[in-house]
């Protein structure tokens, strides 16, 4: 999957906002992390190491479900989302597979106004 120029200048305004916001450049995980906590709605600044996994998984599937990947289910009795895998992802090596999460992010961020 070569990137196309519009996609490399969106994910590098996108990279752009959050340095602002954070004062640091996040890499995909912690973009995937940060829309997992937005995702979660819950109001809490300490999370253990397998909920920030959770996190990260919250992340993908949310921007992944945009293109008809997953679905949300619902959320259980503590607030966090639960989702199934309606399809399943292409066949991608390391470097596709990080491109398309990021083409992802990318729309996930432009459809919430960021």
């Amino acid at each position: 999957m070569v990137l196309n120029e519009d996609f490399q200048t969106r994910w590098w305004a996108l990279q752009g906002k959050l340095i602002e916001r954070f004062g640091k450049k996040p890499d995909l995980e912690a973009i995937l992390y940060l829309i997992g906590i937005q995702e979660l709605m819950v109001h809490k600044t300490e999370f253990t190491k397998e909920e920030k996994q959770d996190l990260m998984h919250i992340g993908i599937c949310t921007v992944l479900a945009s293109s008809g990947f997953y679905v949300l289910d619902g959320t259980d009795e503590e607030g966090w989302p639960h989702f199934t895998q309606l399809k399943e992802l292409p066949v991608m090596d390391a470097i596709e597979q990080e491109n398309f999460i990021k083409d992802h992010v990318v729309l996930y961020f432009d459809n919430t106004n960021f």
